[in-house]
């Protein structure tokens, strides 16, 4: 009883975060933002299961995600015309449909192969499909695209959805649900087997599995998933264009899952939140954030190839033997002056980009033009890397400490002992 209370509190939290986060982010703004993370929140899970859980690269899973909602949003047209009748609540099962039939359909000839024979099978029908959105303007709507009205459909207990609120709680909804039937893939032999075909084939065909059989369930789940995402964005904004069919999108939910961290169930939700606060709030104040998006992406795979995900499992031992403590102290050391070297590089990036007038920044005037400005920034810059690097053997030193696992004294001591003992 108490393991099982153990694995549902963390859900239990889900929930209420979900639930609770527009009570204290009540703004416009904040609602719209919102409601873009559920949406990518369930798309780059959905995308994890390919490559994360299954280890199909993939550069066309855009395709998934748009054509469920393109027909989200038929469906909303049909329900504004009265040919149908249910409530909008199912139109992102109705993507989610979509996307699955698609996904059968190109995971029937796409999955036979797998590495880099499948990742380019994927780009080719990615921009099959993406092309074919301006041709068949009857159903795409062309570079238009399709827009539709979910104010039409019929009230639940009252609720109209008329504001960006409900579509909010709505969309929570479904986030939990496909969040946690997604999870539950995981537990699946089909979801264990993925795993097992992931890491070696060849063996899981030696106990008896169809690597490519295994391949083809996690790529039709996937695309199911990716069609809910679909529909969520078709009720959401209420329209849709070949941008959600193209190479772009499916680049954004690759760099979602892999910073937030590939393998690990929660990395791609960390992974949605960042890049959606970075396209929704740094874009407010600076034109040059896809740059820092790239540079961000660069930094990962350099120097957290498990992403965020990835660094915070990695705590795991010092967090159980209770030496997590000890890292607090040597992370402020050396995060200050790395914080202050990114910030200050940021500044100078800024400053080169800057072109009409003075820039301000914390009461210090910056021009472009100023030679004077530019050496004080590089001497800042230079004090902050140098600061951080001499604070890193620390750090390490601190690191090794707190991961080691047993008392460091009694392990010299064991060491003695058996020095002794040879001696003798």
């Amino acid at each position: 009883m108490k393991s099982l209370s153990m694995k549902l509190l963390p859900w239990a939290g889900y929930l209420i975060a979900m639930l609770g986060l527009p009570l204290i982010f009540n703004s416009v703004l904040a609602i719209s933002i919102l409601n873009q993370m559920a949406i990518a929140i369930v798309f780059a899970l959905s995308y994890n299961m390919l490559l994360g859980q299954g280890g199909m690269l993939s550069f066309g899973h855009a395709v998934y995600f748009g054509l469920g909602g393109f027909l989200a949003v038929h469906a909303l047209i049909m329900i504004e015309f009265e040919t149908v009748y249910f409530s909008i609540i199912y139109i992102p099962l109705v993507g989610g449909v979509f996307g699955l039939l698609a996904a059968l359909f190109i995971g029937s000839f796409s999955t036979r192969k797998a590495g880099t024979v499948f990742a380019m099978i994927s780009l080719g029908v990615g921009e099959l499909i993406a092309a074919s959105s301006l041709i068949f303007v009857s159903f795409f709507g062309g570079e238009a695209g399709v827009s539709g009205d979910r104010t039409y459909g019929p009230p639940l207990f009252g609720i109209e959805f008329f504001q960006n609120i409900e579509i909010y709680y709505l969309a929570a909804a479904w986030v939990f649900i496909a969040t946690l039937f997604m999870y539950l893939f995981t537990q699946t032999p089909a979801g264990r087997m993925a795993n097992a075909v992931r890491d070696n084939p060849e063996r899981a065909e030696f106990i008896g599995y169809s690597a490519r059989w295994v391949r083809f369930i996690s790529f039709a789940a996937a695309g199911f998933f990716a069609g809910v995402a679909g529909g969520l964005f078709a009720l959401n904004y209420e329209f849709i264009t070949e941008e959600n069919l193209n190479a772009a999108t499916s680049g954004r939910v690759l760099l979602m899952a892999y910073i937030g961290g590939l393998g690990y169930f929660i990395g791609p939700i960390i992974g949605a939140v960042v890049l959606t606060l970075m396209n929704s709030l740094l874009s407010n104040y600076s034109e040059l954030w896809m740059l820092y998006l790239g540079i961000l992406f660069v930094l990962t795979v350099m120097f957290l190839p498990r992403g965020f995900a990835g660094f915070i499992m990695m705590h795991q031992v010092a967090w159980a033997q209770g030496k997590l403590k000890h890292l607090l102290l040597p992370y402020l050391v050396t995060g200050i002056p790395a914080l202050l070297f990114t910030s200050l590089c940021i500044i100078m990036i800024e400053l080169s980009h800057h072109e009409e007038g003075a820039m301000h920044v914390l009461g210090i005037t910056l021009e472009q033009s100023s030679s004077l400005s530019w050496i004080l920034l590089a001497f800042a810059t230079a004090a902050a890397f140098y600061a951080t690097r001499r604070t890193l053997p620390q750090l390490r030193s601190a690191w090794d400490t707190a991961n080691h696992i047993g008392d460091p004294a009694s392990t010299k001591e064991e060491d003695t002992t058996a020095k002794g003992a040879k001696q003798s």
